[in-house]
């Protein structure tokens, strides 16, 4: 049988690239849709490489974005994010990827979704459908054109290209329930006994994505390592999700450990900090620990992120202006910014934090990323994907 062709934008935003849709683009039905989604990326594939897809066997580069007019008054598109397994048959929607924010507002521009200035900066009102969270993206423009070059470097991108600002509104949530709250547990931190690792302190926060923060140590690190370092440890990669499927199911996001690991790969992310420590990034830059306030690193899907998550920054931000986490007591003083050192470099991020009522209320996160399209046209899958 013939193939389909289904119109599509590839697209990098921050260290991620993902296949971007309309959702027009695709069928209504969610079943159908998914299945053609993990076809475009190449998933499931037993043998972990994604060779018969557009996706590049990492979870930076195994990610799906729809986009579509916002269904609220107060935003301009509303926005689904897409974590394909590589190996398994999960579409995951759990959760927002951060970096791939950053493409959005060019994404959504570029298809005429938005209205945008001729010249100047275009204010993007976004609600991500995942999470339900809204996010501000400022996006340059030219000539009525969204500028994709410039000299804006981001750690982890080879080349530099035009800084978009994305503004987290709410990031830490409103506290009016246990699913929303910032802390699911009440507690800023807490001490989780972890079937066969033993008690482990964490901060369990939601904040721009769920995330779990764990001091390196109770991992054995110290803090500045690199994918290297950690992607050929099968025993302390098992050991990074137990604790991430254990915590999931105490913040209440999956009902037991197993339906974490299996139906929820997303999000909770796990990530582990450090006092700041000189190192060598992946790339061969020397990264001096005096230009640093912490060292930070994140697994995603089950393996150690080559630089950080957009989401990840978001937590780390919001986590630090919050005294009392596990983020917060290695920055004290963090003032509302702070810079942290990760695989491919270093970042910065920052977060407007205010006491309520004696409640810590986060109002803003803010970062910096960069975003462009790679390639546009059509994907191909088999007619039989789709007709099932």
């Amino acid at each position: 049988m013939s193939q389909s062709k289904i119109q599509a934008v590839y697209m990098r935003g921050g260290t991620s690239k993902g296949v971007f849709f309309r959702d027009d683009w695709l069928p209504a039905d969610s079943a159908v849709r998914d299945r053609i989604l993990m076809r475009v990326i190449g998933s499931p594939d037993p043998y972990g490489q994604q060779i018969d897809g557009m996706g590049g066997a990492t979870s930076s580069t195994s990610k799906v974005v729809i986009v579509g007019p916002s269904s609220r008054e107060d935003c301009d598109v509303d926005y689904r994010f897409g974590q394909v397994a590589i190996d398994k048959p999960v579409v995951d929607w759990s959760g927002n990827c951060g970096n791939l924010t950053a493409a959005v507002g060019p994404f959504a521009i570029a298809q005429g979704l938005v209205d945008a200035p001729r010249d100047g900066i275009a204010i993007v009102r976004i609600w991500q459908a995942n999470i339900g969270a809204k996010i501000i993206a400022h996006v340059p423009m030219k000539s009525g054109e969204v500028v994709e070059e410039g000299d804006f470097e981001l750690d982890g991108v080879t080349f530099p290209a035009a800084e978009i600002r994305i503004e987290f509104l709410d990031p830490g949530g409103d506290g009016d329930d246990a699913g929303g709250a910032m802390f699911p547990t009440g507690n800023a931190i807490d001490v989780l006994d972890v079937p066969g690792v033993g008690p482990i302190e964490m901060t369990m926060i939601n904040a721009g994505n769920p995330a779990i923060f764990i001091d390196a140590a109770s991992l054995g690190l110290h803090g500045s390592e690199l994918q290297r370092d950690v992607n050929g440890d099968s025993a302390l990669l098992q050991k990074a999700e137990a604790i991430r499927s254990h915590a999931s199911v105490r913040m209440g996001l999956a009902a037991t450990a197993e339906d974490a690991t299996r139906l929820r790969p997303h999000t909770p992310k796990l990530a582990f900090v450090s006092k700041p420590a000189s190192y060598v990034a992946s790339s061969g830059k020397a990264i001096d620990a005096s230009t640093l306030d912490i060292n930070a690193r994140i697994f995603s899907m089950g393996k150690l992120h080559h630089a950080m998550t957009g989401t990840g920054a978001v937590a780390i931000a919001v986590a630090a202006v919050i005294p009392g986490t596990v983020v917060n007591r290695l920055v004290p003083e963090s003032k509302g910014s702070v810079c942290f050192g990760h695989p491919s470099g270093s970042l910065r991020v920052g977060a407007e934090a205010e006491l309520r009522d004696g409640v810590w209320r986060v109002t803003k996160a803010v970062m910096s990323r960069s975003a462009r399209r790679l390639m546009e046209g059509f994907v191909l899958v088999p007619s039989l994907v789709i007709s099932g």
